[in-house]
């Protein structure tokens, strides 16, 4: 899913399950861009609810970057397998705001800046300059049944666009 030509992605929200206990964790199930002209990007099969899924958690606020800046990298937070113990792949991401003309960049993250579990990979390639991301891909994983392990959201993928 792409932002209209000619923006670009300047903030994010994302979904999340809190800890459950003793019942089957997920942490983070989606990501949506905000697009500088306003509108919200959510990735294919979460804009209209796929039957193979079933979305856990809450939508948290949107966090944007400041004006003239926009997203051009990312870092996802990862909990490994947990083999036989209940897995949540995805917990938190975190993004790099960059002013498009000149190159000044800053990390922007939601508090209080990492999930429950697993820890922060690398930061992602980020956007040549002159451009920023402007698409969204997520990887989700089909729901389980009432008895399986979930994990929802296992990956990421932005797509950057070039400035005209």
């Amino acid at each position: 899913v792409y932002c209209p030509e000619g923006s670009f992605a300047d903030g994010y929200k994302m979904k999340i399950e809190p800890p459950q206990g003793f019942r089957d964790d997920t942490s983070l199930n989606r990501v949506s861009l905000s697009c500088r002209d306003g509108t919200t990007l959510e990735a294919s099969g979460d804009v209209a609810p796929h039957p193979h899924t079933k979305s856990f958690g809450t939508w948290g606020p949107m966090t944007s970057c400041q004006r003239g800046h926009f997203i051009t990298s990312f870092a996802l937070q990862v909990e490994r397998p947990q083999g036989s113990d209940d897995d949540t792949a995805a917990n938190f991401v975190k993004f790099t705001c960059r002013n498009i003309t000149n190159g000044e960049s800053y990390v922007m993250m939601q508090q209080p800046g990492a999930g429950y579990w697993g820890t922060y990979g690398p930061w992602s390639e980020s956007c040549p300059l002159g451009s920023a991301v402007c698409g969204i891909q997520q990887k989700v994983e089909p729901y389980q049944s009432i008895l399986g392990d979930d994990t929802e959201l296992n990956n990421l993928k932005f797509y950057c666009c070039k400035h005209i």
